[in-house]
């Protein structure tokens, strides 16, 4: 009787834990993308991109990593260094830490650094 009530908690408690993974959804590769013919901004573009993957986590007075990713010369300063688009990058590693942003993302931020930054 013991054995049962144990081996039913067992499996409940297996199912549970099986169940809070990350799901992970397939959506190719920045390269199978069409290319971005205009010009990427700051402003326009990669500024929601900071407000709604990062800034939780990188701003305020005490920034994870001391990484204020809240304004225009910080996230372009560690764009330029190459930390920040080799951490959005980085499938073992990704951030931010939920998942690897979407092959679209990624690729706004690829060209906006193509394009040199701009921020308007």
């Amino acid at each position: 009787m013991h054995y049962r009530r144990f081996s039913i908690f067992f499996v409940g408690i297996a199912s549970l834990v099986t169940s809070c993974t990350t799901a992970f959804i397939d959506e190719g590769t920045v390269g199978e993308l069409p290319p971005i013919t205009r010009i990427v901004t700051y402003e326009a573009d990669i500024r929601s991109v900071m407000t709604n993957n990062c800034i939780t986590c990188h701003a305020g007075p005490a920034p994870n990593a001391d990484l204020d990713l809240s304004n225009y010369q910080n996230v372009r300063f560690s764009a330029e260094s190459g930390g920040l688009i080799s951490r959005m990058n980085n499938a073992a590693s990704p951030m931010p830490p939920s998942g690897i942003l979407p092959p679209a993302v990624r690729q706004l931020i690829d060209k906006w650094a193509a394009d040199g930054f701009p921020e308007n």
